[in-house]
């Protein structure tokens, strides 16, 4: 009950009502030590990502981020819209001297595991719209500002879907040209986006920038670390449904919330600088490594990297070079036979992270998909 306790008093914290659904979820958090890392959201962690968000009037928590809307500029426009019943709350970014009447390029963008549409995402999207398309950026279904429950389900299938109901919207926008839909998938957001674009041929271009795969990870573990305990884990996993059927508390894995030390002490680059981007530099309310137990029985089993050879349009894949995650690009790179004009772009010195807020790694990013999305839409 005490940990119950402290999850309820550090997410009444929160005053957007949006954060409600946040709160009834985590009220049920099982913190398990079980190699998960599963931890207490303490009230002074929660206090202090708070303070952070709250300085922008759309809680946008990248560097550069719009703060007033302004005639000739790049604007934000707040949209929500259904997806098979479920409430997505998404950012449009119109490009400066937007006009409904005239015709624009679109570009997509899938935010990573994690993540939400006011950070890496939102920043992409932003710096997009700058180079004149309009632009929309989504909480995942189940997560985030969108609704659908159980809280921070997620499997690649919804994921998908986020990306097939971004189209929707967009394609559908004033001023959006169709026949010209970019997207641009980030982190786990790239994984699924490889996967989106296989069948979903709206998608005249397609670029991931330092692509996860989700299914490959969360099956073998980071680096094939976890090769040993596959079945372990998805009887893990099964018995999280189990309980979740029989109406028991809902189990969630990953990280809560970590300490100072414990980030020091994370040998992995991209695990290290994650939780410093996510808890620390760029923390939002919203934004949680936290997800159910029971979504491992989707996600093991499932690999982004499938079926490459469905891609047959224009292909960028982006990674730092020295992003521990670099394997995973290079991966799913060779078995896109049929793509037409791929290329594999490194930026010199990035690792996995940095490629989300570094200035001089996001600019060389933002001018290759400038160049990209202007070639091939």
């Amino acid at each position: 009950m005490k940990a119950k306790v402290f999850f309820l008093i550090a997410l009444a914290m929160t005053t957007i009502n949006i954060y409600f659904l946040e709160a009834q979820t985590m009220s049920n958090l099982t913190t398990t030590q079980n190699g998960d890392g599963v931890q207490l959201v303490t009230t002074s962690n929660k206090a202090s990502i708070q303070k952070k968000h709250q300085q922008n009037p759309w809680t946008l928590v990248y560097d550069g981020a719009i703060t007033k809307n302004e005639k000739g500029k790049v604007n934000i426009h707040p949209v929500t819209y259904k997806l098979n019943g479920i409430d997505i709350a998404a950012n449009v970014y119109t490009p400066a001297n937007y006009d409904a009447s005239k015709k624009y390029s679109a570009v997509v963008v899938a935010h990573p595991n994690g993540g939400i549409k006011e950070q890496t995402a939102g920043l992409y999207a932003q710096r997009l719209a700058e180079a004149g398309y309009i632009t929309i950026a989504a909480d995942a279904a189940y997560q985030g500002a969108s609704g659908g429950e159980p809280r921070h389900t997620d499997k690649p299938a919804n994921r998908i879907e986020d990306i097939h109901g971004m189209a929707d919207f967009i394609t559908r926008y004033a001023g959006v040209d169709a026949n010209r839909l970019g997207v641009l998938g980030i982190c786990g957001g790239g994984g699924y986006t490889l996967k989106a674009v296989q069948s979903d041929k709206r998608f005249k271009a397609v670029a991931t920038l330092s692509m996860f795969n989700s299914g490959e990870v969360r099956r073998n573990g980071f680096q094939n670390s976890q090769l040993a305990t596959v079945q372990e884990r998805l009887k893990q996993a099964t018995d999280a449904r189990a309980q979740e059927a029989a109406g028991g508390e809902m189990i969630y894995a990953g990280v809560a919330s970590i300490t100072d030390e414990e980030i020091a002490k994370t040998s992995t680059d991209l695990y290290r600088e994650g939780y410093e981007y996510y808890y620390r530099t760029h923390a939002h309310p919203n934004s949680t490594f936290l997800y159910t137990r029971s979504s491992l029985l989707d996600l093991m089993t499932w690999d982004a990297a499938t079926n490459m050879d469905l891609i047959n349009q224009p292909l960028l894949m982006m990674a730092g070079s020295k992003a521990d995650t670099k394997y995973m690009t290079d991966e799913a790179f060779s078995k896109a036979t049929n793509a037409k004009n791929k290329e594999l772009f490194l930026i010199d010195g990035a690792t996995h992270i940095q490629t989300y807020w570094r200035p001089e790694y996001v600019n060389q990013a933002v001018n290759k998909f400038t160049d990209f999305y202007g070639r091939n839409l």
